[in-house]
């Protein structure tokens, strides 16, 4: 069992969680993820490596379902039953270039130890962070401290920029230019950034969030198809070239267990509420 340090609620359904580890950080490094069991009978989720040191590792999560919303519900001096990792590639270390780091949701979060290892390696890095509104955004001043531009976007126009990210992220890249774009976030966000720069030729990493169960490249459900051929998304990645990825595939493997998630769910809060 893992000692809870804290479990936050950062923005409306997206939690930190830090945990108790004298390990992780030995070898832990910007790209890389942890899978957690809130309890024995529990689902194994992958979770963004966000920070660590030498006493703990901090995750967030995005509360959706069962397991993260066993995971919501603990407090400070609880357990969870595993935490294995680092797991996964790190992120490409590159040099000297512009990169735009783009986030959204939990992803906005999952920027931080990636812009921080950028600008470490004497990138010029600019950070966008988009949401529906501006009460979903979160972590400015952490992002900005390793951001030699940073940017908002609010669909709804409350703070920021206005709109999609698509027609921003265009609007910059033809004015600034970039080497490379790296985004974490939802599917859609991810898709939507790759078919974006696309046109552009603009090299462009996505953190992929598919289905996951053992996390060492066994069970194969973590599966995704880049550049034709099959790779897992737990020991290939889970950072791929966006441009490479098929999406089709990917959306459709993210809403096989749509119906068992949604009973799963409903019988939890059942118990869990009466």
């Amino acid at each position: 069992m893992y000692r809870v340090l804290k479990r936050e609620l950062i923005v409306p359904n997206i939690h930190l969680l830090v945990v108790e580890s004298d390990i992780i950080h030995k070898n832990a490094q910007a790209g890389e993820f942890v899978v957690v069991r809130a309890d024995e009978k529990g689902e194994r989720i992958p979770l963004n490596l966000i920070d660590w040191d030498k006493e703990s590792v901090s995750m967030l999560f995005m509360e959706v379902g069962t397991s993260t919303s066993k995971l919501a519900a603990l407090k400070s001096g609880d357990a969870i039953a595993t935490l294995a990792g680092p797991l996964g590639k790190p992120t490409e270390i590159v040099e000297g270039k512009k990169i735009v780091c783009l986030g959204g949701c939990y992803g906005i979060g999952a920027l931080y130890p990636v812009i921080r290892m950028f600008k470490e390696k004497k990138n010029y890095v600019t950070t966008i962070i988009e949401g529906r509104s501006d009460y979903l955004l979160y972590w400015q001043d952490r992002l900005k401290k390793y951001s030699d531009e940073f940017y908002e976007i609010t669909r709804d126009g409350s703070k920021g920029f206005t709109g999609h990210v698509n027609d921003f992220l265009v609007d910059h890249i033809k004015e600034k230019g970039a080497d490379l774009v790296y985004v974490q976030g939802c599917t859609y966000l991810t898709y939507l950034a790759s078919q974006t720069t696309r046109p552009l030729n603009v090299k462009t990493i996505v953190g992929l969030n598919p289905i996951m169960v053992d996390a060492t490249g066994m069970c194969g459900v973590c599966r995704v198809i880049v550049g034709g051929e099959t790779k897992f998304g737990c020991v290939d990645g889970p950072e791929f070239d966006g441009h490479q990825v098929d999406w089709d595939t990917l959306l459709a493997r993210r809403r096989i267990y749509l119906g068992e998630e949604r009973y799963s769910l409903s019988f939890y809060e059942c118990e869990r509420y009466g």
